[in-house]
């Protein structure tokens, strides 16, 4: 008889998103003349730059014309986006990336989540508390979790993000073979300083460890001190692969292009201690499974490097930004204590109670919806994260329908 891989089974069974459309429906099913402001999933409102519709217009014409028609492309992506990333992303930061290096993709999502079929089942994984869920459910999947007990699987390293630790995880205290790490962090809108990267990139040399570092943020970075890559960091090209999405940056959420750096040097082991090239490994099963992103849509992606591109993307995300500063202010006078808003479209918020009781009272009391910290693991008990990405008349209308509320 047919049977499932049952490591699907340890999984809980609602995934946290699911759970809060679940709500929201029945709330707008039974209150139809409500208005509901949607603050939980970090989803874009606002439209595509102009230079990128362009460029996407631009690359369906090429389509519909003989000479210039394209079918497959390179799996990796084309040329042309590939050599901008590197340009700009990396060798402007003193990054030496090879556009070889990177490898285009329909979302940073999937790629967080397919990058670990590279790796053996039993290596030891350790992941931050909140996490992004994405990283976790995974692993839980590829079975190199135990059974789901007290909030938490066994066989992971947790690593708790809380106020204590100014929400930035701390080094594992047993050894380990894979690190999770998100900067700007999803969901607690942290950031970390070169001197801290410094520090877990020499923590993964010393421990022949591999990091998977998540910068879908970056972009959000306003402070000149701060990294926007793991590759600013000597030696990190040796010990990680860095994830980056056009989503937040160029509101390609729904357009969906990202990609994954694995620098030629980045190695893992096997059985016998044997160094294999990850770059190689990658490249073999992106080209298996996966046939590219389509032509207009990298069209679209690269445009974001043009000038004009690069005037209206830093638009687009300072838009989002001044959404969240306003998020602050109002929270902040609330009498809450957070983190985040600065360098990050989120903001985490101790609300003192419990976190799904909190996001009960905003949806029935203010038609307002957050994302119960909890959801991201059981260091987010007692927090939600609000998200800045909507549009600024309703990010007012949202504080004032919470203060309301909770007064």
């Amino acid at each position: 008889m047919i049977r499932i891989n049952e490591n699907y089974r340890k999984l809980q069974s609602s995934y946290l998103f699911s759970e809060i459309a679940k709500r929201v429906s029945a709330f707008q099913e039974a209150n139809p003349d409500i208005d509901v402001i949607k603050l939980g999933i970090g989803d874009v409102t606002r439209p595509l730059p102009e230079a990128c519709i362009q460029a996407f217009h631009e690359g369906v014409d090429e389509l519909a014309k003989e000479a210039s028609f394209k079918g497959y492309g390179p799996e990796q992506g084309y040329p042309f986006l590939r050599e901008k990333i590197a340009t700009h992303d990396f060798q402007s930061r003193n990054a030496d990336i090879d556009p070889s290096e990177i490898f285009i993709s329909d979302g940073s999502k999937c790629d967080t989540a397919n990058i670990q079929e590279l790796f053996a089942t039993d290596i030891k994984v350790a992941i931050p508390d909140p996490v992004y869920p994405v990283y976790l459910d995974t692993n839980v999947m590829a079975g190199r979790t135990g059974i789901y007990k007290d909030g938490r699987y066994g066989g992971v390293v947790y690593m708790p993000c809380t106020s204590d630790n100014g929400f930035l995880p701390a080094f594992p205290q047993e050894p380990v073979d894979l690190v999770y790490l998100c900067f700007p962090n999803n969901p607690t809108g942290a950031t970390i300083s070169r001197e801290a990267l410094t520090q877990w990139v020499d923590f993964a040399r010393d421990n022949k460890a591999l990091i998977l570092f998540d910068a879908a943020y970056e972009s959000f970075i306003r402070d000149a001190a701060l990294p926007h890559s793991i590759y600013e960091i000597e030696g990190a090209k040796e010990v990680a692969i860095e994830f980056r999405s056009f989503s937040k940056t160029a509101g390609f959420t729904g357009t969906r292009c990202a990609y994954t750096v694995v620098p030629k040097a980045c190695c893992a082991y096997d059985s016998e201690g044997t160094k294999y090239n990850l770059n190689t490994l990658w490249n073999r099963r992106h080209t298996t499974k996966f046939n590219g992103v389509s032509y207009p849509v990298q069209k679209a992606a690269a445009a974001v490097y043009s000038p004009e591109g690069q005037t209206q993307t830093v638009a687009l995300v300072d838009y989002y930004l001044k959404n969240a500063a306003l998020i602050r202010e109002r929270i902040a006078a609330l009498g809450f204590d957070f983190i985040g808003g600065e360098n990050s479209p989120y903001i985490w918020i101790n609300t003192g109670q419990d976190a799904w009781a909190f996001f009960d009272t905003l949806l029935q009391k203010a038609g307002v919806v957050c994302t119960p910290g909890p959801g991201f693991g059981r260091s987010g008990e007692g927090y939600v994260r609000i998200s800045a990405f909507n549009d600024f008349d309703k990010i007012e209308l949202a504080m004032d329908r919470i203060r309301e509320a909770l007064q």
